[in-house]
Order: C-alpha cells, then structure tokens, then sequence
C-alpha cells in the first residue's frame, strides 16, 4: 500500500538527531507523499528546505494561531513573509514549440501546496481572540489570491471556526486537520467544501463518537495524517509519532468504514493528491 500523509512536522526539533532515516524509514513503509506544514516564517522556511531536498516532500507556509504575534503591525509583517516564501517557491519554465522559446510562462511542479497550518485555538490562550481570528481570514484570503489550499487547525473554537469559513470562500478548499470530533464543525466544513484529516485521534479509545463522525464524512472527502511528531495512534501513544504509523490509522478508519485498508489507503491518496494538485 501507498501512503499520502497530509500533516506532518519533519521541522520540528523532535527529528534533529535522526531526521534524514526517519524520512528514508518511511518512504520505505510505503509514505511516497507527505506535507511538511509551517507553523510561522522560520518552520515554514524549514518545511521548504527539507521539501526540496526530499522528492515525495512537499511543503505548506503558514502562521499557526499559537504564533500569533503581540500586534497587528507585527502579524501583518509576518504574513507578508509567509507570501514571499509561498511566491518565491513558485517555479517557472520557458516553454518550447519545436525548438522555439514560447513566450508565456508554464507553471512547473512547486513545493509550496498549501497556506498552512493557520486557524484559530482557544486552549492556550484567549486574551487574543480577536488577533487570532485576523490571522486566520487574512490567510485564507492569500490562499485564495495564490490559488492554494489550506490546511486548519481548531481547538476549543468551534463556534468562530463555522462563523469564518462560513462567510470567507475558499477558491480551492482545505482540509480540517486533526478532525474534532464534532458534529456541528464537520457539518458545516463539508457544506462549505472541506476535506477533513484524521490522524491519531481517531485511533483513541477516549474518542468515543469518532465512528460517527468518521461516517458523516463520504469517502471523496476523507484524508489520513500523523501530526508528526505527535498524536501517535493506538498502540503506540506515547511515542514519537512519524508518518510510518499511518497504517494504524487506515486500518482504523477501515473498522468504521466497513471496508479494506487497501481501499481507504488508496481513496485518501486520491483525494489529497486531488486537492494539493499533486
């Protein structure tokens, strides 16, 4: 079976001693595409670094809710870097007619698939509600100017998330990472167009409604991931989460399907490949 993580963070300093076997490890396990996602400019910046070097990486830009800055001058300024790493990883080619230079531009391949990970979470922090949910729209908005897909992120938020991306469109969709399992958020993301990822999560015995919401979501719309390198599913919570563990999850959400493993493996790598134009 192949493999399509959509969530990953191979940037995080959990894979500094061992980074480049994790990667060759899992590529081995059947993982032959993976996103990197950005968290704010130098995880971003990172997450591009290690997508270029590594054929089936690929790489999201993005300011995450829990590194929102102190001031709106500040987050506007940091923003704007997020868009130059997302337009200076845009690779161009000349294209050629029988020999002759053609003078539009073809867009290549690009390591940059997605605005992400951004959203809005309310456990750390509340005192920046307002902050936060700033950063959110002025990201889906760059998203849709640069036509790309994002990836959210929501805890403890439900109410504002369904407000926001019920009123600001996405031209090319996202993915609700790391799904909450709550009826009301999936109801309304599907409505609006989303995928939505499961990970670990899903694989916990504490999720109690996870079937049920595993269910609402029809098979074109459903995509795995490892939040790498946390939310390990069951049986190995607890450990440092890498994308090799995804066979956990597909086998799980297989369970809940009533269907194979072969099959939901092989409808997620549709569906992301699909949305991130891969």
């Amino acid at each position: 079976m192949e493999y399509f993580d959509t969530h990953a963070h191979y940037d995080d300093k959990k894979f500094e001693s061992d980074r480049e076997e994790v990667l060759k490890n899992i590529y081995n396990a059947g993982v032959t595409r993976c996103i990197n996602m950005g968290c704010d400019v130098k995880s971003s910046k990172m997450a591009i670094e290690i997508a270029n070097s590594h054929d089936f990486i690929y790489s999201a830009v993005g300011l995450h809710p829990e590194e929102i800055p102190q001031t709106e001058e500040e987050l506007w300024e940091t923003i704007a870097q997020i868009k130059e790493l997302a337009i200076n990883n845009k690779k161009t080619n000349n294209a050629k007619t029988n020999g002759n230079r053609v003078d539009n531009e073809i867009t290549c391949c690009k390591k940059v698939v997605a605005i992400g990970e951004i959203g809005l979470d309310y456990y750390w922090r509340q005192d920046n509600k307002e902050l936060q949910k700033k950063a959110f729209i002025k990201q889906i908005e760059l998203a849709n100017e640069l036509k790309l897909p994002v990836s959210i992120h929501t805890r403890e938020a439900i109410d504002d998330m369904i407000a926001i991306i019920r009123k600001y469109k996405l031209e090319q969709s996202g993915v609700l990472h790391c799904c909450p399992f709550n009826r009301e958020l999936v109801k309304h993301a599907l409505e609006n167009g989303f995928y939505i990822g499961f990970g670990g999560t899903s694989t916990f015995k504490s999720s109690k409604n996870a079937n049920e919401i595993v269910n609402m979501v029809p098979n074109d719309k459903i995509l795995i991931e490892t939040d790498s390198p946390y939310l390990s599913p069951e049986p190995k919570r607890g450990t440092r989460n890498d994308s090799s563990n995804l066979k956990y999850v597909v086998e799980k959400l297989a369970e809940y399907k009533g269907i194979e493993s072969e099959q939901i493996a092989k409808i997620t790598y549709e569906n992301a490949s699909r949305l991130f134009k891969i």
